[in-house]
């Protein structure tokens, strides 16, 4: 499966869980570590693990198991790892501290859904 099936498959699972704020961050080019990155917010530990639930389900449904879950437990920011294509998944005052989008400010924001 390619990295922007596996994007289309994570967003469609995330909107279905009324993600915030979703970004996509097009790494290609810019480092080893994926192609792209997912970066969402859900307003609360349990809607945190609800859309990674959600994603986790659409992705094992398309065959595709994540290659590392790190953050669960918390719910605050839980990365999934799908390879070539990373999620995060975090509450917006820990999103705002850590700035992901800001540190790949020179990698393209892609069209964002939600």
């Amino acid at each position: 499966m390619t990295a922007e099936q596996k994007v289309d498959i994570i967003l469609r699972a995330a909107e279905e869980v009324k993600a915030e704020e979703i970004s996509q961050v097009d790494l290609r080019g810019k480092t080893i570590l994926a192609d792209y990155f997912l970066v969402m917010n859900g307003r609360s530990n349990i809607q945190v693990r609800a859309i990674v639930d959600k994603i986790l389900e659409f992705m094992e449904q398309a065959g595709e198991r994540e290659v590392r879950l790190e953050g669960y437990v918390r719910g605050e920011w839980v990365l999934l790892d799908y390879g070539d294509v990373v999620v995060h998944v975090m509450q917006p005052e820990v999103r705002e501290f850590y700035a992901l989008e800001e540190f790949w400010r020179n990698a393209p924001l892609l069209d964002s859904r939600g």
